[in-house]
């Protein structure tokens, strides 16, 4: 008996652990990558760069003529490849890639392939709010029988002297 205890306070320790292991933290772009208001009017942008094999690079880069120079090489960088994060402007790049990535060209490509899911929403919504019944009310008749039920028993009540 004393081995099935000592099993158990090792299995609740091993599962603690893990609990604790998997807080999922928030994601905070580092802050020398941060963007300010006045740097943003200056038309300055936090550029993510991810390079081939998956690492991802922060830093900011000043927007002059629609492009931006990345390793000596001019990239573009026109308005419909600025997304925001949290208040601050960012430009998603592929190194090995002249083209940022575009969420308007993205959202386009989805919409041509049948990937994209904003119709599978509306008709989810709709089809949640036809599945939910609303309460019926009582009929006229009802009210009737509900209203002479109500008058017999105060008139039985009232004849008989409420006792």
């Amino acid at each position: 008996m004393g081995n099935i205890k000592e099993d158990i306070k090792y299995i609740k320790e091993i599962i603690e652990g893990e609990e604790k292991k998997g807080k999922n933290r928030k994601f905070n772009l580092p802050f020398s990558s941060k963007v300010s208001l006045v740097k943003a009017k200056r038309n300055y942008v936090t550029l993510m760069r991810i390079n081939e094999n998956g690492q991802v690079a922060f830093k900011k880069v000043q927007i002059t003529e629609q492009t931006i120079l990345e390793e000596k090489i001019p990239r573009l960088a026109t308005a419909g490849y600025v997304t925001y994060y949290k208040k601050n402007p960012m430009i998603i790049l592929p190194s090995w890639s002249v083209k940022p990535f575009s969420p308007m060209d993205n959202y386009k490509e989805t919409l041509e392939e049948g990937s994209n899911i904003k119709g599978y929403q509306i008709l989810m919504n709709r089809m949640k709010l036809s599945t939910v019944e609303t309460k019926k009310q009582i009929g006229g008749v009802g009210k009737w029988i509900i209203g002479i039920v109500l008058a017999l028993v105060i008139g039985y009540a009232l004849l008989t002297g409420g006792g």
